[in-house]
């Protein structure tokens, strides 16, 4: 009798909390990391690049080979942390993208890692479009399947995906109804009329990687994984998935244990270690589902974590509240309402359909500053409109809804208080986006601080989410700070140049600098905003607000 072929999908989820400060692109030192000098770096070092350059023992202890596992493993890398890999760790960062041109493993992901069906429809379409912008860049070629972050999904999730032409995503075994029990993908139709395919991984075993004991045997864990369904027949498909930091972060030699597993299963007879793609080509789904929506990996209450008092926490020995979660996300709502509004008045004017150009803006704004700066001029130029006052305008009305997006990335609400440093980060991106608003800023911010004194902590003395904000948050780079800076990185490249005393730009409101750099005319600061405008990579020496190499 012959065995029956069977595929095994293993997927890392590798992401992690975007730290740049949005006035500086760069990583603040972050003492907790030591002694490293940001979690980013550290993360890199225990994970990133072990995964792809994971040890394989020999019979006598020695080691027998280095095993890139992500050409063996299904993935995703969430674009806000890719951004920083391309920058500050480019060996891993190659080395993912070999792994994939050999494999054809990646997915997508939205860019931001935000709760998208907390979001409005239009913010869900250039999440997407953004992360299919981003996977394009990198990999070279269209993505057939998006990870959502946490997983959370609903119907309109669903439809945008399918409309942007995502074939198929994972979700829990809480998240389907009617799955099919062979482990094969089965149908959802979208009320939009679209149609998905959903993979459901297998939570005991996901649990069991994550946080049991399987990484510590690679032989029980293989065995798991081709063990016999409930009904004694074998599934065709067995998916695992957890978060990538699984893999050497949160369990030590994590990445050896990974490594160990797909060349224990390469020895079982029938085996078959695949991705979701080419699985789903020759099993297409065939059965229909229901979807649990909204609905996440992370939170039994839906998708509550992330907007209310739900019970969820990291500590539950503890005795805290997150009402603090409801003031945070009205808040933040009521702000991104004011400034999409303003981002639609200004837009029309300056650079067409407003919501169009912001999709397409997607394209440009991880690849750096000279595909932004062409971005911008073609917007202008198509219009008849070029002007450096209008060029900056420009610039910073996009980067104001870039803020907007990713003030709403899902860490700020995932922790157990409001005075932890990722809510702190998404209302950074928050004080950025107010700044770039101009003269409404000042209204803006008062009315975001009305809503976030609400936010009540569990600290001592209960501080609150306005002194998060204003101590924290707005008080990051003062603008004499961030000037300083700016003439710092000035007189790196070169010691001679120095901005024009009083110098402005004409037609502009804020007093910037103009100087030449790298041998052309460069915007290189403002008083309210300076950022790399160079592509990645490209400047030896960036004085960040600690005075250090980024990233060393």
């Amino acid at each position: 009798m012959s065995r029956v072929a069977r595929s095994v999908i293993v997927h890392g989820h590798f992401y992690q909390p975007p730290r740049e400060d949005p006035w500086f692109d760069v990583v603040e030192r972050e003492p907790s990391a030591a002694p490293f000098h940001d979690w980013n770096q550290r993360i890199e070092r225990e994970c990133y690049r072990a995964v792809v350059a994971a040890r394989v023992p020999g019979p006598e202890g020695r080691i027998a080979d280095i095993r890139n596992t992500l050409a063996s493993i299904s993935f995703d890398v969430g674009p806000t942390l890719f951004e920083w890999l391309e920058r500050e760790a480019r060996p891993t960062y190659q080395a993912i993208l070999e792994a994939d041109a050999r494999s054809r493993n990646a997915i997508a992901m939205p860019y931001h890692h935000v709760i998208l069906p907390l979001a409005s429809r239009r913010d869900k379409v250039t999440e997407v479009r953004w992360g299919i912008a981003d996977f394009r860049r990198r990999y070279g070629r269209e993505p057939l399947g998006m990870w959502l972050p946490e997983t959370a999904v609903d119907d309109e999730t669903l439809d945008v995906l399918a409309a942007e032409g995502m074939r198929f995503t994972v979700l829990a075994p809480h998240q389907v109804q009617h799955a099919p029990a062979d482990g094969t993908p089965g149908w959802y139709r979208t009320g939009g009329g679209h149609r998905i395919a959903l993979f459901v991984y297998h939570g005991p075993i996901s649990h069991d990687v994550a946080f049991g004991g399987l990484l510590r045997d690679a032989s029980a864990w293989a065995a798991r994984m081709t063990q016999p369904g409930l009904d004694g027949a074998s599934p065709l498909l067995t998916t695992v998935a957890t978060d990538g930091e699984t893999y050497g972060h949160h369990h030590r030699f994590g990445e050896m244990a990974l490594a160990a597993l797909l060349g224990e299963l390469a020895r079982r007879p029938g085996i078959t270690v695949e991705n979701f793609a080419t699985f789903l080509e020759r099993h297409p789904a065939r059965q229909p589902v229901e979807l649990v929506a909204p609905s996440s990996w992370s939170c039994p209450h839906g998708v509550g974590r992330w907007q209310t008092d739900c019970g969820c926490r990291l500590a539950p020995e503890r005795p805290t509240q997150q009402r603090w979660r409801q003031p945070l996300r009205g808040g933040l709502e009521w702000l991104a309402g004011q400034l999409h509004a303003l981002f639609e008045r200004e837009a029309w004017e300056l650079l067409g359909d407003p919501w169009t150009v912001r999709d397409r803006y997607g394209a440009a704004v991880a690849a750096g500053g000279d595909a932004i700066r062409t971005f911008v001029a073609e917007q202008l130029n198509g219009r008849g409109l070029w002007s450096e006052a209008r060029a900056v305008r420009a610039r910073e009305l996009l980067e104001m809804e870039r803020d907007t997006l990713r003030m709403f990335t899902s860490c700020g609400w995932f922790f157990d208080d409001v005075t932890g440093i990722e809510t702190a980060q998404i209302l950074k991106y928050a004080a950025h986006a107010i700044e770039l608003a101009g003269s409404e800023g000042p209204a803006l911010e008062a009315g975001l601080v009305e809503w976030l004194s609400r936010a009540v902590s569990n600290e001592p003395g209960h501080p609150n989410g306005r002194d998060v904000y204003q101590g924290v948050a707005r008080q990051t780079a003062p603008a004499p700070v961030r000037a300083a800076a700016a003439y710092a990185a000035l007189r790196a490249l070169d010691p001679e140049a120095s901005p024009p005393a009083g110098s402005s730009c004409p037609g502009t409101s804020k007093a910037r600098w103009c100087s030449r750099t790298a041998g052309r005319e460069e915007r290189i600061g403002s008083a309210s905003r300076w950022r790399r405008w160079e592509a990645p990579g490209s400047w030896p020496w960036f004085p960040g607000p600690t005075g250090r190499r980024n990233g060393a």
